[in-house]
């Protein structure tokens, strides 16, 4: 089977990027003729289609990049199969998408995400990320590495180092676990709260309600440490090492890798009983999963010509959709109070999550079914 892989490439350290150059590296390491495409490259796009002749397009992505991944493949006649995550709600393309043989989602919340904005999903399957057992694995605390990185951040040998990293870190349910963090501090006191943010717009709009959190924590608030900037993916693998706790109880999560990779790593993730890390964390075994406290629902949102409309309006739904999650702080605080003091617990558990990542996320193992997959519903030999 020859294939064409559409996502942004040459990688960029984005979840999209990676998770494509993941199926491309896996397929090629398995043996199967691929190349790889910027997704937007038209006149490169083309002139595969035409040398190359592929009996496939995988394109990765989320609705909007529909023009792109589908109907571009599509007009030369090219079977296109998207690999999709969810961005809060599908607001268009959803024809396209249902008079498709085959789309791939990262998980079953992403395909009821789609099913609920209207999408026949009847040809969906969902297919989790892969990761690189290679790059991101375990490495012992004594490493030179890993050392250098704690003392960097401040990290006593005594210390709980609790990780969250996103581009923005409430996304991810930083200032849940701040909130978590003012109650287990009654009771322990060696931990540090490290919040990797990549910095924009979407960390600045939060800055000031995660620092009015940090401040309630009193004599406490030095605990908590901002590293801000761009580092390279072949980094994480160390800062996710240095951490005892990889905390990322998400607002909005459809699949959740850096959740896989911590655990890649041997560390207990806490994150939320929902979306796609319900699906990659096992509960008392490789992490804790909070329960959901509460929901944003709206009943109108805006939608915009890069979104294939022809003008900008707003959208009144029949229902409010839920646009994202918020985790019970309490049963967050109740799972840190287990993690925290058991330095047996986090190494036994983070056992189990190496073990169950690499079983379950590698990602050869992914290219591999996502190629048999295709070949058989899309009658390729």
């Amino acid at each position: 089977m020859r294939s064409v892989i559409l996502y942004a490439y040459p990688p960029e350290p984005d979840g999209l990027s990676l998770q494509g150059d993941l199926l491309y590296r896996g397929m090629k390491e398995n043996g199967e003729e691929v190349l790889p495409c910027h997704q937007a490259s038209e006149f490169q796009k083309e002139w595969i289609y035409k040398y190359f002749k592929p009996d496939v397009s995988i394109g990765i992505g989320f609705w909007a990049h529909t023009p792109d991944i589908v109907e571009h493949p599509q007009s030369f006649g090219i079977p296109a199969v998207p690999w999709l995550v969810a961005d809060g709600w599908v607001a268009n393309y959803q024809n396209t998408l249902s008079s498709l043989p085959l789309v791939l989602v990262t998980s079953s919340w992403v395909k009821h995400t789609y099913e609920r904005d209207g999408v026949n999903t009847k040809n969906f399957e969902v297919m989790p990320v892969g990761f690189d057992p290679q790059e991101v694995k375990p490495i012992v605390r004594d490493d030179p590495r890993i050392k250098q990185v704690r003392e960097m951040l401040g990290v006593e040998d005594d210390e709980v180092m609790i990780l969250t990293a996103g581009g923005d870190v409430s996304s991810k349910g930083a200032q849940e676990v701040l909130k978590a963090l003012k109650i287990v501090d009654q009771n322990f006191k060696k931990w540090k709260y490290i919040c990797k943010v990549w910095g924009g717009q979407s960390a600045d709009d939060h800055y000031e309600d995660e620092m009015a959190l940090i401040q309630e924590l009193g004599e406490s608030e030095n605990k908590v440490k901002y590293v801000e900037g761009p580092v390279s993916h072949d980094f994480m693998p160390y800062l996710l090492n240095a951490c005892d706790i990889y905390a990322a109880p998400s607002r909005l999560e459809g699949f959740g890798l850096i959740q896989v990779e911590a655990q890649a790593c041997a560390k207990p993730v806490l994150s939320i009983d929902m979306m796609g890390p319900k699906e990659t964390i096992i509960h008392g075994e490789t992490g804790y999963l909070a329960k959901v406290a509460g929901t944003i629902d709206l009943d109108r949102e805006w939608v915009y010509t890069s979104m294939g409309f022809e003008e900008r309006h707003m959208v009144i739904f029949d229902k409010p959709k839920t646009f994202a999650y918020r985790a019970d702080h309490e049963d967050l605080a109740n799972y840190l109070m287990k993690l925290l003091p058991d330095k047996e617990l986090r190494e036994k558990m983070g056992e189990r999550a190496a073990k169950h990542a690499l079983e379950n996320f590698e990602y050869r193992k992914i290219a591999k079914r996502i190629a048999d997959l295709v070949k058989a519903r899309l009658n390729i030999a």
